[in-house]
């Protein structure tokens, strides 16, 4: 299994977060994670497509734009016209999430769909073979540095399942509290996808130790799992 890196900028300098985007790139970042954020389903207010689209002009590495907003169907067009490589939304705000799915694919990027800490994965099974990513949060969302929800760790466990019953090349990825100590039991239970911004971008040791620590974690979770 492999592992993918991508560090949020939640977390980073927004004084020079170009520099910071560069940073990350050169020491082996597989993407860009971008929360967006409406102050409504989460109770923080973030970036904008304008972020996207200056992020697109400074980095070739897929922009993957995480939409923790209401009614996010309202927007697609905006964040891909800005550059964005994946579009991710929340169950929790679609009614009618084949659709918002089927209308990410057509504007020609690869859709996700994400879950909150309490939403039973049921909420998404049968969508599941229509989407290139699942999104676990591993905390509740709306603000960088928390403390991964242990209990996750089960759903993690259960959408792998899901996914290697299905033979399809659906990633797995985990968004919250992912640090050096929390990633190699993330990846044992079947995450290869890893959303890290405090323990990237505020990590004391700098950014290119620290994204090798997470990888090297991961990847010995992955052996022991």
């Amino acid at each position: 299994m492999n592992v993918h890196i991508a560090p949020s900028i939640l977390s980073a300098d927004f004084a020079k977060l170009g520099e910071e985007v560069r940073a990350v790139a050169e020491h082996g970042a597989d993407a860009i994670h971008i929360d967006v954020m409406d102050g409504h389903f989460v109770p923080n207010l973030t970036f904008g497509a304008p972020i996207v689209a200056a992020l697109r002009r400074v980095t070739t590495l897929p922009l993957d734009v995480h939409l923790m907003i209401e009614q996010p169907e309202r927007y697609l067009e905006q964040f891909v016209e800005a550059g964005a490589d994946m579009l991710t939304v929340h169950v929790e705000t679609c009614p009618h999430l084949h659709r918002t799915v089927q209308a990410i694919h057509a504007l020609g990027v690869r859709a996700g769909v994400a879950l909150n800490p309490h939403t039973p994965f049921e909420l998404i099974r049968e969508v599941l073979p229509d989407v290139e990513r699942v999104l676990i949060m591993t905390v509740n969302p709306g603000f960088g540095g928390q403390r991964l929800i242990p209990r996750t760790l089960g759903k993690v466990a259960q959408i792998r399942a899901a996914i290697a019953a299905l033979d399809q090349p659906i990633e797995l990825g985990v968004d919250g509290g992912v640090d050096r100590e929390t990633i190699a039991d993330l990846a044992r239970s079947g995450a290869d996808v890893f959303v890290a911004g405090s323990a990237i971008f505020g990590a004391a040791e700098g950014i290119a130790e620290a994204m090798a620590a997470l990888r090297a974690a991961a990847r010995r979770g992955h052996q022991a799992g």
